[in-house]
């Protein structure tokens, strides 16, 4: 497995622990990317679009858009993926205790 594939996974997981935190289970891209650069993996708005395009694929996160910005739900799939409870290929397995 390569850096940048590693470095991938874990901003998958990362996204999807944001929107694990939140009571609504939902966030814009904007709010997701301010959250992303706090736990160190800022990430360009291309690089942030295709990461939420590729959640959404696997079923993990549903998107809507609201006045053209995406706003991203978390899935039961994608909320068991941020847990720990599945394995995703494709996205980073939360530490245990962490």
């Amino acid at each position: 497995m390569s850096y940048a594939d590693i470095v991938a996974e874990d901003q998958r997981l990362a996204i999807l622990q944001v929107l694990e935190q939140d009571p609504d289970y939902s966030h814009n891209e904007h709010v997701v990317g301010r959250l992303l650069a706090a736990v160190g993996h800022a990430v360009s708005s291309d690089r942030l679009h295709g990461h939420l395009a590729w959640l959404e694929e696997q079923q993990l996160i549903h998107l809507t858009e609201v006045a053209g910005v995406k706003v991203a739900k978390l899935t039961r799939r994608g909320e068991d993926a941020a847990l720990g409870r599945a394995r995703v290929p494709g996205v980073a397995r939360p530490r245990p205790g962490v």
